[in-house]
């Protein structure tokens, strides 16, 4: 570990000083060695699915999973990168002062960021892409159930780098997969510039509370879908459908629902039909007692409205207008994403105004936050913070800034 982030701290000032144009081909090289290496990635892959089997759900094995498919869309993120802006170097604002000091302040790269993170093996590379092309050296330590797949994406990457000249150490993966190399980034001062958990409560919570460095909390989400007594019932059904099922396992997936009491009986079993009785994949729906009145599930627990299931599981709550709905997202939303369907006017503005997440949806799904639906690429994660980076991080989070101060012999 010290190894490698002194090698990692040592090609700071390489990494920062790379044209765009370098950056930019460094990037198509990588995204090409994914593909020259797919045999290779996926075999590890293979591994890690087989180790994995009968102590993770199916639905973790699907985000385990890498395909053919799945690899080219890695690598077509990489290239969406490539095509992206260069964050680096812009002048974000400009003045002259009264005795004619010109200053402007100008973006300029983190230096070294670490990445913790679980079992999504495209991380690996999205993470990579997004810090080369914003001047930064990424230290990479992935979880044990995807290490033998992110080990295999880390080598491609590096041979992309090497064959562009560019130095591998911009580009590292740590080989201990123990609390100790987690704790150990946490704490690595003087070497870390940037601590980025992404993954479940616990791994957030860890790095918050222990880390050191500076670090951006990110990424727990009890992502709630409001349906507004107004709403368009069969647009609500394809909003709930999709933000609960098309892929229950990631971050922006809903995990609560709330439904005025006035349309509850109608929608309800509309809801039912959709995702229990006819869905591809049955959603276990826990109930409040005034939905439980109205269509069989199950009774929702205490901490059921808590829950980040990640899973083909609902909580569904019944609410008396829009002032309730806010009301209870204030109180058990991580501030990721939110949505209302309506068609109220006076509804929309309460809701959007009241609700305090990174991102507020109007007749939307909330499996829309992310980065590369924002038009940013792909992702460095999810910023359920205020400070510095809030949503999806792109290329432009992972920049901060400095005063280029110019004078002419002024003293002060």
């Amino acid at each position: 570990m010290n190894t490698m982030l002194a090698a990692a701290k040592a090609a700071k000032n390489q990494i920062a000083g790379l044209t765009t144009q370098q950056k930019n081909d460094a990037l198509l090289a990588m995204a090409d060695a994914l593909l020259s290496q797919q045999e290779q990635i996926l075999a590890a892959n293979a591994q890690d699915l087989e180790v994995a089997k009968g102590t993770v759900s199916d639905v973790m094995l699907d985000r385990l999973l890498l395909t053919p498919q799945r690899i080219e869309s890695m690598a077509e993120g990489i290239r969406q990168v490539a095509q992206l802006p260069d964050p680096v170097g812009r002048v974000l604002e400009e003045y002259t002062r009264p005795d004619g000091l010109l200053i402007r302040k100008t973006s300029v790269p983190m230096g070294v960021i670490a990445i913790i993170y679980e079992s999504r093996p495209n991380v690996t590379s999205d993470a990579a892409a997004l810090a080369l092309k914003s001047g930064n050296i990424c230290v990479l330590r992935g979880g044990k159930e995807a290490f033998r797949s992110a080990n295999a994406i880390t080598d491609a990457l590096r041979a992309g780098l090497k064959q562009c000249g560019i130095t591998e150490n911009a580009v590292n993966l740590v080989q201990d997969t123990s609390r100790a190399s987690a704790q150990a980034l946490m704490t690595a001062n003087g070497f870390i510039d940037l601590l980025i958990p992404r993954g479940g409560a616990g791994l957030i919570n860890a790095c918050v509370r222990n880390a050191t460095v500076p670090c951006i909390a990110t990424g727990t989400g009890i992502c709630h879908v409001y349906v507004e007594k107004t709403a368009d019932l069969d647009m609500a059904i394809s909003i709930v459908k999709n933000a609960k099922t098309s892929r229950p396992s990631v971050c922006n997936a809903e995990e609560v629902l709330l439904v005025d009491r006035e349309i509850a009986p109608k929608f309800l079993p509309m809801l039912r039909d959709a995702l229990v009785i006819n869905g591809k994949n049955p959603v276990e729906l826990r109930l409040d007692e005034t939905a439980a009145g109205i269509i069989p599930g199950t009774a929702a627990g205490e901490t059921d409205f808590d829950t980040e299931f990640l899973d083909y599981i609902l909580a569904v709550k019944c609410v008396e207008d829009v002032h309730e709905a806010v009301a209870h997202i204030a109180v058990h939303s991580t501030g990721h994403s939110e949505a209302i369907v309506t068609r109220s006017e006076q509804a929309k503005q309460i809701f959007t105004t009241g609700v305090d997440s990174a991102a507020v949806y109007v007749n939307a799904s909330t499996r829309f936050t992310d980065g590369g639906e924002f038009g940013l690429g792909c992702e460095m994660g999810i910023s359920t913070q205020k400070l510095h980076a809030r949503g999806p991080m792109g290329l432009r989070e992972l920049t901060t800034y400095k005063y280029i101060v110019y004078g002419n012999g002024h003293i002060r």
